[in-house]
């Protein structure tokens, strides 16, 4: 800071050795010749000894007090500044107390990263993921392995379920399940699911994960069925909360739902696949191919050098690298996809052949039974798709399989050879589901859904469908509360003794009935005079829009739209429960797995924080 005695004076343009005054212009040496020995002192006493009792010196002696005041300032906050700075380094070397918010806030990240990625819980224990925390933050202290699994995975379970709790509660008028039971590969553990769905009011599909529970002895249908009440009461879901339940074909599945009093539905993508196996990859000409094919395809899996000169060939004859896919003998659509891939290699193969041996081979005519099979398995496979897929209904159900038959019904040009085969397919698919056409879960959801209404019903069915949708609006609506009224004090009085009430209640009840059976035909005939939309639209989005205009036929249509067509929703969690109870953790127990599927399930469903 300069000092301020230069507020006075002003140095010599010609020689800067001296400074002129500027009350007196007088010259004042700066003590040398060289800047480096230049000092104010010469001038400070030129100003007290020239210009004493003059106001130029009053100034100076003034300005050089109030520096004088500023620069102790300065020096007392520098040194405030220094003593915060060295207490703020001695804190941030303590490591954070267990309490610390910033610990609790990575201790959930981490339970986060465990449940979320399907880590083992001794990846804390990892020296190179301690070393990751440790780099990130140095006061940080990773609690042990016992902490996470036994204090924090049961405090994470219980934010989310209470999340999932406060959901059911404000929409869960009518929810969809899907059960089925798993058995670890790796483990000696059994566990039967419970997923649900839901509609809120704006139309918006809700789904979550409820239970993996342990499933232990004979899965016989009362303990089924045990297990089932005590899932909906855990919770306080109401049997007649309960629209329907996918499950699977076994009888043990279906008695339980029975004895539970509980609607339920055969996964269409299971009754599909009994067809598909019984009617034509029974046959014997075809599961000859098939059976060729999966060794072609183990020749291939089981051996990198025979992959390596297949994948040369595909080189060289331009075709686009890929490997041949192996089937599961489960799974009927593996098995379309294994067929696939060999037709699309089948010059490759050919090629194989000639230069090295192939443990089978097939012939022309297989490979032309394999191509013409194809076409009747490839709108199978499509139709699984679509059934499979998160936005199918049960509304979907009656118009694809009633698409499905009517292909089968068509003569191609590519049905040489399988005509019995695609025969045995229309009457198995026509045989197992035959029932979808009475049940009330298909037929209703058709109706309601805007791309199908009652265009997919025969005239017979449409007249039940229309009576069962008009009982189904006039019982909902006389089971709606009356709206309160305002009563006069005479009215209170005689609430019972007046007989011109009672006329007037009868009069009433009559009128409202008459009304409300006159409105709910009026909304049906409405609602189905309309065009269809289109397929590629979603039926949420239209009755999302027209809640308003069709307020009763909205009431049902998130009732029965709510409803899947498939159980995929437990084969997907079951396939997450796979790599949950893997080959590092195999001694997992139940409660902790299906605490850790929970949260790896819902936890996108909790806004953040979360914890």
């Amino acid at each position: 800071m300069p000092s301020p005695v230069w507020s006075f004076f002003t140095v010599a343009e010609n020689d800067n050795a001296f400074a002129i005054c500027n009350a007196c212009s007088l010259r004042i040496p700066r003590g040398g010749k060289r800047s480096s020995s230049f000092n104010t002192s010469n001038l400070i006493s030129h100003l007290k000894s020239r210009h004493r009792g003059e106001e130029v010196l009053k100034e100076y002696e003034a300005a050089a007090a109030a520096a004088s005041t500023s620069s102790e300032t300065n020096a007392v906050t520098k040194g405030r500044k220094s003593d915060v700075t060295i207490l703020q380094s001695f804190e941030k070397s303590r490591p954070f107390a267990r309490d610390n918010e910033k610990t609790k806030a990575i201790n959930g990240k981490v339970m986060e990263f465990i449940a979320l990625g399907d880590q083992p819980f001794s990846v804390v224990e990892e020296p190179s993921f301690r070393s990751l925390l440790a780099h990130l933050e140095p006061r940080y202290t990773l609690p042990s392995r016992r902490f996470f699994s036994d204090v924090s995975l049961p405090a994470l379970y219980d934010v989310v379920a209470t999340h999932i709790h406060s959901l059911i509660d404000q929409n869960g008028l009518h929810i969809s399940f899907t059960t089925d039971i798993w058995t670890s590969d790796v483990s000696p553990v059994s566990m039967l699911s419970l997923t649900a769905q839901w509609l809120d009011e704006d139309f918006n599909l809700q789904q979550a994960m409820l239970h993996a529970q342990e499933c232990p002895g004979s899965h016989t249908a009362a303990m089924i069925c045990q297990a089932f009440n005590t899932m909906l009461a855990h919770w306080n879901i109401t049997k007649d909360q309960v629209h329907v339940v996918l499950r699977d074909n076994a009888r043990n599945m279906i008695k339980a739902m029975e004895e539970c009093g509980l609607a339920s539905l055969g996964c269409v993508a299971h009754t599909l696949q009994l067809a598909v196996n019984e009617a034509v990859l029974s046959q014997r000409s075809i599961a000859d191919c098939v059976a060729i094919s999966r060794k072609i395809v183990g020749h291939f899996k089981h051996s990198n050098v025979a992959t390596s000169r297949l994948r040369n060939l595909q080189k060289q004859l331009g075709m686009k690298e890929a490997r041949l896919q192996q089937d599961v003998a489960t799974r009927w659509n593996s098995t379309f996809y294994m067929l696939t891939s060999l037709l699309q290699q089948k010059r490759a193969l050919a090629a194989y052949a000639v230069d090295f041996d192939l443990p089978a081979f097939l012939s022309p005519n297989q490979w032309a039974l394999i191509e013409n099979m194809l076409t009747i398995l490839d709108p199978c496979e499509q139709l699984t798709k679509n059934m499979s897929s998160a936005t199918a209904t049960a509304a979907d159900v009656i118009p694809s399989i009633e698409a499905l038959k009517r292909l089968l019904n068509k003569t191609v040009a590519t049905d040489h050879g399988i005509k019995t085969s695609k025969s045995m397919l229309l009457q198995a698919v026509e045989q197992r589901f035959s029932h979808i056409s009475t049940e009330s879960v298909c037929f209703l959801a058709t109706v309601l859904d805007p791309r199908y209404k009652d265009c997919f019903f025969d005239q017979a069915t449409k007249k039940e469908a229309m009576e069962v949708l008009t009982a189904k609006m006039r019982s909902q609506t006389e089971n709606e509360p009356e709206p309160h009224e305002k009563r006069t004090r005479t009215d209170d009085n005689n609430n019972n003794t007046s007989l011109q009430k009672m006329y007037e209640e009868i009069l009433h009840e009559n009128a409202t009935n008459e009304l409300n059976h006159s409105q709910a035909d009026q909304q049906i005939q409405a609602y189905l005079s309309e065009p269809t939309i289109p397929r590629s639209e979603s039926p949420l989005d239209y009755w999302r829009s027209n809640k308003i205009r069709f307020p009763q036929l909205a009431l049902l249509a998130r009732k029965y739209l709510s409803s899947p067509c498939t159980s995929v929703d437990s084969e997907r969690l079951f396939s997450a429960a796979a790599n949950v109870i893997d080959e590092k953790r195999n001694r997992l127990g139940c409660e902790k797995a299906e605490m850790l599927l929970f949260v790896k399930k819902n936890l996108p469903l909790v806004p953040s924080p979360r914890i």
